[in-house]
């Protein structure tokens, strides 16, 4: 992925539909930092504590297991509005 597809990218909610818009009022969002899903959100309203520290693993075909690969991400210690990417998955 080239500089200007990552720009595209940034600020987009993980999942929505293209022409949706971005970020909804009134919905809690942790912004994903580096790897293949640098700078999207990711919508996490009504997610409990434990699950927000569990981490996720986002299926996305831009890491380098491709299609049916996931981008795994954990919060950010102290800063629970980030998600830092710890790796990829088959």
């Amino acid at each position: 992925m080239n500089d200007d597809e990552r720009q595209l990218l940034r600020g987009r909610v993980y999942g929505a539909e293209p022409g949706q818009p971005g970020p909804l009022p009134g919905q809690t969002y942790a912004e994903l930092v580096g790897g293949p899903l640098d700078g999207l959100l990711l919508d996490v309203t009504g997610w409990t504590q434990d699950e927000i520290d569990t981490g996720v693993a986002l299926q996305t075909e831009l890491g380098q297991h491709g299609p049916g690969g996931r981008a795994l991400y954990d919060p950010r210690p102290g800063d629970p509005g980030r998600f830092d990417w710890t790796g990829d998955s088959p």
